[in-house]
């Protein structure tokens, strides 16, 4: 969940820990009840990811970047395209012909928002954000994580203040019903 340093080499870990879910799941077999707990993992670390820079990140990019406000516009956009997908593919067994088109889908629109970001958004920060204040992120967004949803909500806030009013509350909603259910273990 938190893996050290600064904003951005938090959020490039996570993004590689992304990929390895979507690796798993290119290997796991069709069908199988392996790929949808891999899915499920994956859905909890995007909707995670996303929360935290939707708190902290996009935040300071509008705030430290010129041009700031259309950047973050354009990532939260890309988030909740993500976010449709995720809750598409939560309702699809991993047996369902969808559940591999939404797989499909989901990953190209992953990878494209992840060569965005470490491309242009974070070399941008890294030049223009002084380190103190990318490491002061780094732990904003690691606790923001501890505390954010588990599943997708497409219709909830996606900017402050509401969004860090709301997510603490969605994220025990849907870590107590993980609990019940077992998901994500």
């Amino acid at each position: 969940m938190g893996h050290g340093g600064d904003v951005i080499a938090e959020l490039t870990t996570d993004h590689r820990e992304v990929e390895d879910l979507f690796e798993q799941l290119a290997n796991a077999a069709p069908g199988s009840e392996r790929r949808k707990h891999v899915a499920d993992a994956l859905t909890i670390e995007l909707v995670r990811h996303s929360v935290a820079e939707e708190e902290h990140l996009y935040p300071a990019v509008r705030d430290h970047l010129d041009g700031g406000d259309a950047l973050a516009d354009k990532e939260i956009s890309d988030h909740a395209g993500v976010e449709k997908l995720l809750k598409e593919l939560e309702q699809h067994e991993s047996s369902d012909p969808d559940f591999d088109r939404l797989v499909a889908k989901l990953k190209t629109e992953v990878t494209a928002h992840v060569q965005d970001e470490e491309n242009n958004l974070f070399p941008r920060l890294r030049d223009s954000v002084h380190p103190y204040v990318l490491e002061s992120l780094g732990d904003k967004v690691r606790e923001a994580k501890k505390t954010a949803p588990t599943r997708p909500h497409p219709a909830a806030p996606s900017t402050p203040p509401a969004n860090k009013l709301l997510a603490p509350g969605l994220g025990l909603v849907d870590r107590a019903r993980d609990y019940v259910t077992g998901r994500g273990r």
